[in-house]
């Protein structure tokens, strides 16, 4: 293999493990211990959606690091290795964000429900539970809010 190529690798793990878990049953830490509303509620309707990143900051940064210390053994003298440098962080940046937008991409459901009290609500969360419409729920109405069954 390519010892260029073991660059890569590690910003590829790392993006990875960026990819945050959106279903009803992951909390994160900072979700534990807190205090939410819960309110009873019915499943109105429910559609198949794509999750995307909005934010691929880290990709972007991971491979422009990579890219660049890469980037700077090409060539011989200084003026290759830092014009080596510069077109690999700008490659690696590029290739950064396109792979954490392909691998942050994931599947969900939007469900409009209503609470008993005859508020309508909308909530996306991750494909782990699939409610149906007419289905009785409970709408934890929290950080993240999240419909769970009943």
């Amino acid at each position: 293999m390519n010892s260029k190529l073991y660059y890569a690798i590690p910003v590829v793990l790392a993006i990875a493990a960026c990819a945050p878990r959106i279903g009803s049953n992951d909390y994160s830490y900072s979700s534990v211990r807190q205090a939410s509303t819960a309110f009873p509620c019915t499943v109105l309707s429910v559609r198949q959606v794509n999750v995307a990143s909005d934010d691929n900051t880290a990709g972007t940064l991971l491979g422009g690091v990579a890219g660049g210390v890469a980037g700077s053994t090409i060539g011989h003298g200084r003026s290759a290795n830092t014009l080596g440098a510069i077109g690999g962080a700008a490659a690696g940046m590029l290739a950064g964000n396109l792979i954490q937008d392909s691998m942050m991409k994931q599947g969900g459901y939007e469900y409009i429900i209503r609470t008993d009290g005859g508020q309508t609500v909308s909530v996306t969360q991750g494909t782990d539970v699939l409610l149906n419409a007419g289905q009785r729920c409970m709408l934890i109405n929290g950080n993240p809010s999240r419909i769970i069954p009943y």
